[in-house]
């Protein structure tokens, strides 16, 4: 555990990760994954952490092994055609990531996901939170419609994951 990141940790606050997932903010992030759930069969989550516990830290862990936990502990993993993708934000680490469901895994390259990771990630260091949340959910949208299309009659009538995006 580096110095840096423990106090990054141990300063960023939910007040200010408020301030930038605003209501304005997660309406739009909410919308945004209805319009790419209607182009697939692929259901999307969103997920804004603002820091790690200090065990967490100490024990070393990563914002990819917490994205995958936070996977499992909100069932993404539980849709029809194991098509579910989580979207994560670690706002301490300054770090996206996304986790796929074995359907969409198989499908859509780890190298496209990161891409989606790093477009988050720029307008996030741009102070631009809204447009890249949105422009995130719009590309993992698309690559789900382009593996997923909703046209193939697969699509539940249902959401089987909530659409709003959850503040951990």
């Amino acid at each position: 555990m580096s110095f840096s990141r423990l106090l990054r940790h141990l300063c960023a606050t939910r007040a200010g990760t408020r301030r930038r997932f605003s209501d304005t903010v997660d309406t739009a992030i909410e919308e945004a994954i209805r319009a790419a759930e209607k182009r697939s069969s692929g259901e999307i989550r969103f997920v804004i952490e603002t820091a790690l516990d200090i065990p967490e830290l100490w024990a070393g862990v990563t914002a990819r092994a917490r994205a995958e936990a936070v996977f499992a502990q909100l069932r993404v993993w539980d849709t029809e055609l194991r098509n579910g993708v989580l979207i994560y934000v670690l706002m301490a680490d300054r770090n996206v990531e996304i986790v796929a469901d074995r359907g969409a895994a198989v499908r859509i390259s780890l190298t496209e996901w990161e891409s989606v990771c790093r477009l988050i990630e720029g307008h996030f260091q741009a102070g631009r939170f809204k447009e890249g949340a949105v422009a995130g959910v719009d590309e993992v949208g698309r690559l789900l419609a382009r593996e997923f299309s909703a046209r193939d009659g697969a699509k539940p009538d249902r959401d089987e994951l909530p659409n709003q995006p959850t503040l951990l």
